[in-house]
């Protein structure tokens, strides 16, 4: 068979019938836990005005200077696709002033994002993100929150094999002692780094930290350790975290070499880390981000938050819920235009009674839709053709037992949707 003329974008994906349903499956998990710990929806637009990442993300950062789609409307404006959430739901935050009557607010999004980086296994240039979101809430609770959400979540999605990876990269007031240290030793490494981390080290230091470079990853072997640097109050707001943590029963590692990827994060980072796929790797990561709402024009209210890999996780959770459609709860086989007519109304009415419905629209043969209600695995076979017309019954088949019986036509609907109703209850 030929191949069509248009084909995928290169680094983007279909999401066909037999994945959506465990797609689904995550996201019914997600949101059911994010609403009972008071979480709320919010949806943002999949493109905002460049400004708002290069802004919040870092120039500095390959994101913004490598990873966007970036591109100028008829006007000239410079818009880009969102490469992450939390930005948008920070400038939504701002715009509607959601702060006014009070501060703290809990959201979560889930929803496609878009970078160009190189198409692998688990990478998309379009790729998916269940995001959470804190504002207002300065204390330390707020990340352990999010951190027992996280682990929550996996647990119910039956991925076991998780770790908690802490770190705390301080604030602006224990910063700069850090910052001073590092730029010392990335004077002596300067030969080993790369071309992009030689123009960050005297601009951002801590950005070298973040490379995936491996002679950059190997020259940082040595470097100082952020969380050495503290200042009293993040030592103290990280010391509860990890208490907090212990009484809770999450298990974690104060990771000192963990930062995360974007210029926004204070005090607190965490990824939370498997081996499901082999090699331990993150699932999903976050911080806090205490200066980002002021930084973009708002009132200075701290907030902390969390990216899960949607597409990362659902390879995941395939490795021990196997993705497959979920065949029709009846299949009606009906033999000439006056059944087919009957037919489809019963499978109309049905449907609307939250039974899932199949039929032939066209003029198969009785062995051929037995065939095709084979092949869908459906369990129960409604029978219709000229002969029940006259008799005014229709036959029931249960093709699993290999059993029938017959229903007067006059009743077939209630008669099903109370023999539905029956099993439904019968397997709970």
């Amino acid at each position: 068979m030929s191949q069509p003329d248009i084909q995928l974008i290169r680094g983007f994906k279909d999401i066909l019938p037999g994945e959506t349903e465990l797609w689904q499956l995550i996201e019914r998990t997600a949101i059911g836990l994010f609403e009972d710990f008071g979480y709320r929806e919010i949806r943002i637009p999949i493109m905002e005005k460049t400004e708002l990442f290069a802004r919040s993300i870092g120039e500095d950062t390959d994101i913004v200077e490598k990873e966007m789609y970036t591109f100028a409307d008829r006007k000239g404006d410079q818009l880009t696709l969102r490469p992450e959430a939390t930005a948008s739901i920070c400038r939504s935050y701002i715009q509607h002033k959601m702060y006014a009557q009070d501060p703290v607010r809990k959201f979560y999004t889930i929803g496609p994002m878009f970078r160009r980086e190189r198409p692998q296994k688990g990478r998309y240039r379009q790729f998916y993100q269940i995001d959470a979101e804190i504002f207002g809430v300065a204390a330390p609770y707020a990340d352990v929150e999010l951190i027992l959400l996280l682990r929550t979540l996996f647990e119910r999605l039956n991925v076991t094999d998780t770790t908690a990876h802490v770190n705390s990269l301080g604030c602006p007031a224990c910063r700069p002692r850090f910052k001073q240290a590092l730029s010392a030793l990335l004077a002596e490494a300067a030969s080993a780094l790369c071309s992009d981390c030689l123009r960050r080290k005297d601009r951002n230091p801590l950005r070298v930290m973040d490379c995936k470079v491996p002679g950059c990853r190997e020259a940082m072997k040595g470097a100082p350790a952020i969380i050495d640097y503290l200042c009293d109050a993040c030592s103290s707001h990280f010391s509860t975290v990890t208490d907090m943590l212990t009484r809770l029963g999450v298990p974690y590692h104060v990771d000192k070499q963990l930062v995360r990827g974007l210029d926004y994060y204070t005090r607190t980072a965490f990824e939370i880390q498997t081996g499901a796929l082999g090699a331990q790797s993150a699932v999903a990561g976050g911080g806090r981000y205490d200066g980002l709402v002021g930084s973009l024009g708002g009132p200075e209210v701290p907030a902390i938050g969390f990216a899960i890999g949607f597409d990362r996780l659902a390879e995941i959770v395939a490795l021990n819920t196997p993705a497959g459609v979920r065949p029709p709860d009846l299949y009606i086989a009906a033999l000439g235009e006056p059944a087919r007519k009957l037919a489809f109304e019963w499978s109309t009415a049905l449907g609307l009674n939250g039974i899932g419905t199949a039929m032939d629209y066209g003029d198969k043969s009785l062995k051929a839709q037995m065939k095709q209600a084979n092949r869908a695995g459906v369990g129960r076979v409604l029978i219709v053709g000229e002969s029940e017309l006259e008799s005014g019954t229709v036959v029931l088949r249960n093709m699993a037992a290999k059993t029938q019986r017959d229903i007067p036509i006059a009743a077939v609907v209630d008669t099903l949707i109370e023999t539905f109703t029956k099993k439904e209850h019968s397997i709970g």
